[in-house]
């Protein structure tokens, strides 16, 4: 069985019958975890087991551990800092926040390749305008030179941890006030000044041959009438053609508001895949992933289940192994010496 473009989520911390029916449906790829799921590490790795063990190839398991405000599996792994910390290090040595930078995110993904999570939904390639509560500190820096430079430490110290990244959210979420969770927001500005700034961080990590990208429920009228995941104009065009992107494509989740406009969950399902997403996450709405199984039971991509596969995670070694390698013991040392003067304290 190949995997489908549907990531759902589950509600505990065990699969139930319910959940097992829906994630081997063909339509499924993918599940994406939350805090309701985790309580401690050994009940996390036995659930993703669970979850891999139901199909061939397996369903990915993706979780969103950016770090400061977004990091859902807290107790007992490492606490990690929001990235506007790693931008104003960079403002006082760039080559020091670079570095650690990379260190931290071989931490955070090295710690869910030993629960078997395969992705983090990282780094954030936002620019910080100062005007997205939404993004805020998820961003590492108002300069697009610095998040490129710092999103790519990211990327190498997620793949030296057997990590695939998905940098979002493309083209850039950081320019407007609205939160797309709870608004469609609106972006006035041209394509012009969108390429000289917000796409650069992202042009820059094409070259490292990334494995994702997810993309913004953000309008930019100017360019294009539809939110961007559901624009052609910005995945195929933008992205695919002129950017040479050929991983994986992202949804951002179809029930935050700002899908709502594209119409009921079928419609926006179908709508994203024909813009070109290879992926939809479906959170929070168990009908709404029922409704879209029922209308699309034959949908078929190979091309999109060939870019899905390759997101799968390597090189898998316990949590109790991880916690004793000299790598573990340095990434957590050298954040505890650089955050004190922060009063940045790590959970042990």
């Amino acid at each position: 069985m190949s995997l489908g473009p549907l990531m759902v989520d589950i509600g505990g911390t065990e699969l139930t019958g319910a959940d097992r029916e829906i994630l081997t449906h063909p339509l499924v790829g993918g599940v994406i975890l939350f805090t309701r799921n985790y309580a401690n590490p050994d009940q996390l790795s036995a659930l993703v087991e669970s979850i891999h063990s139901l199909r061939i190839p397996p369903l990915l398991v993706a979780v969103d551990q950016e770090g400061g405000r977004v990091q859902r599996f807290r107790e007992e792994f490492s606490t990690l800092p929001p990235a506007r910390l790693f931008g104003r290090l960079y403002d006082q040595d760039a080559n020091m926040s670079c570095r650690l930078a990379e260190k931290t995110a071989w931490l955070m993904a090295a710690e869910l390749r030993a629960m078997g999570i395969d992705i983090s939904f990282a780094p954030v390639l936002d620019l910080d305008y100062g005007v997205s509560s939404v993004i805020g500190d998820r961003a590492f820096h108002q300069s697009a030179e610095v998040v490129g430079e710092l999103g790519r430490a990211w990327v190498i110290g997620m793949r030296r941890a057997g990590m695939a990244a998905t940098v979002k959210h493309f083209p850039g979420h950081g320019a407007v006030h609205g939160d797309s969770h709870h608004v469609l927001p609106v972006d006035g500005r041209s394509i012009e000044d969108i390429r000289s700034h917000d796409l650069k961080p992202f042009e820059r990590l094409m070259r490292l041959d990334i494995g994702g990208v997810m993309m913004a429920h953000v309008v930019y009228p100017i360019v294009n009438a539809q939110p961007a995941s559901f624009s052609k104009r910005w995945i195929e065009h933008e992205l695919r053609r002129r950017m040479g992107f050929e991983g994986a494509v992202f949804s951002d989740d179809l029930s935050m508001r700002g899908a709502a406009a594209a119409g009921d969950y079928v419609k926006r399902a179908m709508t994203v895949l024909d813009a070109g997403c290879d992926m939809l996450p479906v959170c929070n709405n168990r009908s709404g992933v029922v409704s879209i199984l029922q209308a699309m039971v034959d949908y078929k991509n190979p091309m999109s289940q060939w870019r899905l596969s390759r997101l799968h995670g390597r090189g898998e070694i316990s949590w109790k192994e991880l916690r004793t390698t000299r790598d573990w013991r340095e990434a957590r040392a050298t954040l505890e010496r650089y955050y004190a003067a922060n009063d940045f304290k790590l959970e042990t």
